[in-house]
């Protein structure tokens, strides 16, 4: 470990809400050292303690206050994101929320000269910033400098779009430029080149009679299974007839005007679309209308939504299949899913070892347990990079 002095000493860190130690790792490459990590997840601190440091911790931060014998010289916080997060519920009365301003509570108690706490972009939009800056009011009220960061773990040179907010803080009296050097976008084939060799790497083909294989087959490089966008890029299910059943060509026109008239005749002032109404329907079909409307009701292609029609399956992407030569979105806790994302060219989902190099993880860094469980540690964990780019930040704010 090379080294990194404040007065001849090596550089020292406390990490709350740690995960498996990916945000840690990037520290730990550029020379700094865990004094403490703490997190409820037993799965995560067992990895921690295996793969960065035994220092590790199983606490509950919101019954317990971290105290360590070093003042350390920076702190860092991933709290739990899934009430921020547009992928989920986006729920403002998730108790999880509150563990955001806590972090920093926790984290000023401890007095570091930096602080660095990482948290979804949608953290900081519509109602939920509220909680983004009751977080930001805590630490000034504590005399830190604040800063919060866009970051793109595309920037970062990583092969997936992962954009995140990082809130800088620190009592250094120093004045930092927060721009990011720009690195070259990382693709997939570059990043998964030889993973085949690693021992632990398991591919498992979809079989061959089941339904994920029978779509997974009608999707190509840079396609989703979508019925509620239009364009090369999204395939309908009324295009995989021996997955969801047969449609006739004015059936399958109709589908498609749906498609369109969904997003244009607007009826509610929240969402991106709402069931059309009969009467456009007969505006495009004459007396057809009814007729194809019934028989896509019965083929179950079509739902009523009072005296309205609205597509069945209207989710916006599922069985994603990236391109070689592109990036991935974000690896999240679900990336091993095959009706959620593809392989570039074989039809099966993503392993845990692939979803690892994604994010940037070693292939030293050791799962010692399920698959299920892996993709979890892997899809919560801040990318390695991204922690590599904050102890870049932190040596200048210490003026290291």
């Amino acid at each position: 470990m090379s080294k990194n002095s404040t007065n001849g000493k090596t550089l020292k860190f406390v990490s709350l809400f740690s995960g498996c130690g990916g945000f840690d790792l990037g520290l730990t490459g550029k020379g700094f050292r865990p004094l403490q990590a703490y997190d409820q997840c037993a799965d995560a601190v067992s990895h921690y303690r295996r793969n960065v440091c035994s220092r590790a911790e199983r606490a509950d931060l919101t019954q317990f206050s971290p105290q360590v014998s070093i003042t350390p010289d920076l702190v860092i916080a991933g709290p739990p994101c899934q009430g921020f997060s547009t992928a989920g519920k986006r729920d403002f009365a998730d108790k999880r929320n509150h563990l955001l301003p806590l972090a920093g509570r926790l984290a000023a108690a401890l007095q570091p000269k930096v602080i660095v706490i990482e948290n979804v972009a949608a953290a900081a939009s519509g109602a939920h910033r509220k909680y983004w800056e009751e977080l930001e009011g805590i630490l000034r009220i504590e005399r830190y400098r604040t800063h919060t960061l866009k970051a793109n773990a595309a920037e970062l040179g990583l092969p997936q779009t992962r954009r995140r907010l990082l809130l800088f803080a620190w009592r250094t009296g120093r004045e930092v430029d927060f721009q990011l050097a720009p690195k070259m976008q990382g693709r997939l084939d570059l990043t998964l080149s030889g993973v085949e060799t690693l021992p632990d790497h398991e591919p498992e083909l979809l079989s061959p009679n089941s339904r994920d294989y029978q779509i997974a087959c009608r999707i190509g490089p840079g396609q989703k299974l979508s019925n509620v966008r239009g364009g090369p890029r999204s395939i309908h299910t009324w295009n995989i007839p021996e997955v969801f059943g047969t449609a006739s060509a004015a059936e399958c026109a109709m589908l498609e005007f749906i498609m369109r008239a969904r997003r244009q005749e607007r009826r509610r002032d929240f969402g991106d679309a709402d069931p059309v109404s009969l009467a456009t329907l007969k505006t495009e079909f004459h007396n057809q209308a009814w007729p194809l409307a019934r028989s896509l009701l019965g083929k179950g292609y079509l739902r009523r939504v009072g005296d309205h029609f609205d597509l069945c399956h209207s989710f916006n992407g599922k069985y994603r299949r990236f391109q070689w030569d592109d990036k991935a979105c974000t690896v999240d806790t679900r990336f091993g899913e095959a009706q959620l994302f593809l392989h570039p060219n074989e039809h099966r989902p993503f392993t845990f070892r692939e979803a690892a190099r994604i994010q940037g993880f070693p292939d030293e860094y050791v799962f010692d347990c399920s698959k299920r469980t892996a993709f979890r540690l892997i899809g919560n964990a801040v990318p390695p990079p991204m922690g590599a780019m904050v102890a870049d930040f932190t040596k200048e704010l210490l003026g290291r």
